[in-house]
């Protein structure tokens, strides 16, 4: 397994069991850099320590500040932004240059009414 396959993993289980994520922000608002293909990702990641290591570690995020995010606000709220602007979901990038899977919102969107229907979250 993939280093991002593996974080991506991570991601899943302790979101589901938490029911929150976690970005980051400045006074310039939330980081959506461009991806490898030219499109822009949004970053999330299912520990506040996991996006502080990123501010810690990647100069670009350097003075940001994690920001928690419950699942009802994540789902409703920045995935349907993220989807009307053709953005994706950028799941616990790690790594010095902050690297990790780019998914579209609709597979989260998927995974969190899979989740729902079966857990009765």
């Amino acid at each position: 397994m993939s280093q991002s396959a593996s974080q991506a993993a991570i991601f899943y289980r302790d979101v589901e069991s938490s029911k929150k994520v976690w970005t980051i922000k400045d006074s310039g608002g939330f980081p959506a850099p461009k991806n490898r293909d030219g499109i822009r990702a949004m970053p999330f990641w299912s520990s506040k320590s996991r996006a502080e290591i990123i501010i810690k570690t990647v100069k670009a995020y350097e003075g940001f500040e994690p920001v928690e995010l419950d699942l009802n606000t994540f789902y409703n709220y920045w995935l349907k932004i993220l989807k009307s602007h053709k953005q994706l979901v950028g799941i616990n990038w790690s790594g010095k240059k902050a690297l990790g899977y780019d998914i579209p919102p609709e597979h989260i969107i998927n995974w969190i009414d899979k989740i729902r229907d079966t857990k009765n979250i």
